[in-house]
Parts: C-alpha cells; sequence; structure tokens
C-alpha cells in the first residue's frame, strides 16, 4: 500500500486596534508564524505557547485568545499531535463564533482547521461538513477567487482522496491551483501544495504520466521558496518516490526516501507520523528489493510510531500492517501475516467503508495468500470482492484492476476451471490495453 502525506492549516494573527499590553502578544505571535513558515515547528510552538499565555489576561471571549488557540492547534498537527490540538481548535471557534458571527471569515478558518485536525485522525465523516461549511463562508465572505478559498479547496481534496474518491477531487484541486497561480504567482510555496494534491489524484488513478511534471514542479518550488531541509520539501521527496516505485523505478526512489526521512527525523523529529509513511514506502522497496531483513524493522518502527502517535484504529496503521504482512508472505510466514492482514482489513472497513479502494488491496493480499496456500474456497471470495471494489473505485483502465483480474484467473486455472480463467485473463489484458492507450509512455 503506497502512502502520501500532505495537509494544509493556516495561522491566524489578529489584526484589530494595538494596544501596548498586547505588544508581547504580537511579537510572539509574529515571531511563532516565522518559525512555522520556516519549517521550525518545535519553536514555533513554544512562541505560541507564550502568546497564549499572554493572550489569557485579555478575557475569555477576546479574538486574541483564539487566534492563540488557532495556532496551536496548527501547531499539533504540524508535530503529529492531531487529537491534541482538537480541543484548542473547537475552543477558537466558539470564541470566534460567539464574538464575530458565524459567517465571519475567521469562522471559516477554525473551521477549516478543525476539519484538517478530524481528517488527520481519520474521522472522515466529521470533518467534511465542516470543510463545505468553511468553504461556503469563504466564498460568500471574500470572494471566489481569494487563496483562502483555495485553501479549503485543497484539504476538501486531501479528504477526498483519503476516501477514495479522486474524481470527485479532481476538479476541486484544478480550482484551487489556478484561484493561487492567478492571485500568488506561479513560483509561490502555496502553488506547490496544489501540484502536489492534483498530482496525488493522478497517482491514485494511474495516471503516472501526469502525476510525475506536478510532483516535480512542486518539489522544485518548495526547494527555492522553503529551503532543501523543509518538511515539506520531504514531503515531495516522498511522494515523488511513491511515484517512482508505482513504476517499478526502484533505483530512483531509493534516494529521494532516504533523503525525505533524514530531512523528517531532523526536523520533525523521530517519532512523527510522516517518519513513518517514509519508514513504510523504504520499507516496500526493499522487500521489492528481496531485502526482507532489512525491511522488517523499518515496518515495525512505522507501526509502532502510528500506534503510539494516532492510535490503533487509524488507516496508517491499517497501511503498516498491511505492509508488514506482504513482507511475511513474501517469506511464506503465513502465521504471521494472517492475523496483520485480517486486523488491517478491520480497520479500513470500519474507518474508510466497506467500498474503499484500501479495502480491496487488503482482500486481494489475503486472498493472495490463501491462494498460495491452496485455500482456495476462502480466497476465491476475496478475489471477487476486491475485483468489485476496484472496479467501482478506480475504474476499468487502471492497472489494480487488472491485477485482481489475473490473481482470480490464477486461482481458476488451479481449481480446473480453464474456461472462466480464459475469460478472466482476456479481462485483464483488455483493462491493461485500455491503460496504455489512455497513459502512453514516452
Amino acid at each position: 500500500m503506497r502512502r502520501f502525506v500532505a495537509g494544509l492549516f493556516v495561522l491566524a494573527l489578529w489584526v484589530g486596534a494595538a494596544f501596548a499590553q498586547d505588544d508581547v502578544w504580537r511579537t510572539q505571535m509574529t515571531d511563532g508564524m516565522s518559525l512555522y513558515q520556516q519549517g521550525r515547528y518545535a519553536e514555533a510552538e513554544e512562541k505560541f505557547s507564550a502568546a497564549l499565555k499572554e493572550a489569557e489576561p485579555f478575557g475569555p471571549d477576546d479574538p486574541r485568545l483564539a487566534s492563540s488557540l488557532n495556532n496551536l492547534a496548527s501547531l499539533s498537527a504540524a508535530l503529529g499531535r492531531a487529537a491534541q490540538g482538537e480541543p484548542l481548535s473547537r475552543q477558537a471557534l466558539a470564541i470566534r463564533e460567539k464574538a464575530l458571527g458565524t459567517d465571519h471569515p475567521d469562522v471559516a478558518q477554525s473551521l477549516d482547521n478543525l476539519g484538517s485536525l478530524l481528517a488527520a485522525q481519520g474521522r472522515y465523516a466529521q470533518a467534511e461538513p465542516l470543510l463545505r461549511r468553511a468553504l461556503a463562508i469563504r466564498e460568500k465572505a471574500l470572494g471566489p477567487e481569494h487563496p483562502d478559498v483555495a485553501q479549503t479547496l485543497n484539504n476538501l481534496v486531501e479528504l477526498y482522496r483519503a476516501r477514495g474518491k479522486a474524481a470527485q477531487a479532481e476538479p476541486l484541486c484544478q480550482r484551487a491551483l489556478a484561484i493561487q497561480e492567478k492571485a500568488l504567482g506561479p513560483e509561490h510555496a502555496d502553488v506547490a501544495t496544489s501540484l502536489n494534491n492534483l498530482a496525488g489524484v493522478y497517482l491514485a488513478r494511474g495516471q503516472y504520466g501526469r502525476a510525475e511534471p506536478l510532483y516535480r514542479r512542486a518539489l522544485a518550488i518548495r526547494e527555492k521558496a522553503l529551503g532543501p531541509e523543509h518538511p515539506l520539501v520531504a514531503t515531495s521527496l516522498n511522494n515523488l518516490g511513491v511515484l517512482h516505485l508505482a513504476r517499478g523505478q526502484v533505483a530512483e526512489a531509493e534516494p529521494l526516501y532516504k533523503r525525505a526521512l533524514a530531512i523528517q527525523e531532523k526536523a520533525l523529529g523521530p517519532e512523527h507520523p510522516q517518519v513513518a509513511t517514509t519508514l513504510n514506502n523504504q520499507g516496500l522497496l526493499l522487500m521489492i528489493q528481496g531485502r526482507y531483513a532489512e525491511a522488517e524493522p523499518l515496518y515495525k518502527r512505522a507501526l509502532t510510531i502510528d500506534e503510539k502517535a494516532l492510535g490503533g484504529e487509524h488507516p496508517s496503521v491499517a497501511t503498516d500492517l498491511n505492509g508488514l504482512a506482504l513482507l511475511y508472505a513474501a517469506r511464506n510466514e503465513a502465521a504471521q501475516a494472517e492475523p496483520l492482514f485480517r486486523r488491517a482489513l478491520a480497520i479500513r472497513e470500519k474507518v474508510l467503508g466497506p467500498e474503499h479502494s484500501d479495502v480491496a488491496t487488503t482482500l486481494n493480499n489475503l486472498g493472495v495468500l490463501y491462494h498460495e496456500q491452496e485455500r482456495y474456497r476462502e480466497a476465491e471470495p476475496l478475489f471477487r470482492r476486491a475485483q468489485a471494489i476496484r472496479e467501482k473505485a478506480l475504474g476499468l483502465a487502471h492497472p489494480d484492476v487488472a491485477t485482481t483480474l489475473e490473481n482470480y484467473a490464477a486461482l481458476l486455472r488451479k481449481t480446473k476451471r480453464e474456461k472462466y480463467a480464459l475469460e478472466w485473463e482476456a479481462r485483464a489484458e483488455a483493462v491493461r490495453a485500455k491503460y496504455a492507450r489512455e497513459n502512453p509512455t514516452k
């Protein structure tokens, strides 16, 4: 299972009338925002915590208190602690709704950040209405071409992509990109976010040729605008590595993962979920190369990080479990692989829903495991369900659809159903041919 990292939170600085007593607060907030933009999140957290203490005497309903809470919540998310940021974000939202009214742009900012915090925890159904409300407020209050509108569109894109709805995400991302390029210029760091997200949509749909130039442009913008050691540069490196690995370009992917991991461990610390993402992806690369002994500790470390930071039922934990199970299956350790696949499947069905493409991935993998153990009766319904999900979620021109068709055809041959095997093989060939026509290589 491939993993991506993305996210967008916006900081706030109250711009009301200045008074002598809030000079210290403003300085702490400004310094914190500068550190945040540099990717120096731990230092930024110290500044925002100090600003919060300065804001508390202003009163429980003061917008400056809400701004301080908002920024600390965003820092919590950046530091991989979304659950800790949630109550701060909710408090900021309550203050702003009371002080400013329900349709104020600052309320939209709090809704957007709270929605993103919930999405980071895998609570997608709760996040979506908040993001949609934020979008409606911003479009009405700021106009449809405002950069803040693009921010919420991007967060909706990531939500839809996480829920397996790439087709719904694409037009939103294209709109966000157009807004940002017009309002901010083609080299702005926020433009890189939209490029990264649109590339992720194409990657999820198997459109690798469309994804690559967007990922490369996003990386170039981020290196220039943010510096080569910024966490968002690591995000771009990781995602470009995922693309190369999806295309079978192992040699190209490996140095990207290594550089991404070095940046993340230095900037975010060794226990951050984004570190786990890159470790997981490195584990898959090593497994593909047959370097099982090197892959296992990476998968295990990723699982430990995610369980501690995100909880035992987060989609990222399912990804770690799926990867570790694949490793054990590749080493013919079926007894260790099966319970991990089953736990991954249970998490994905519960959190993502029974029709998500990630559910199909685990069903397919478990089916392969049973097939190799000659447990054909148990494997067959898994393949058939995986195929139905993938055709619905991914369409009839995706490599993963062909893979499941081929896996089921192999089972049919093993069980002496040659006629049906030929039919499924022909379907797989048709899918791969359609994919090749729609995604020609240079």
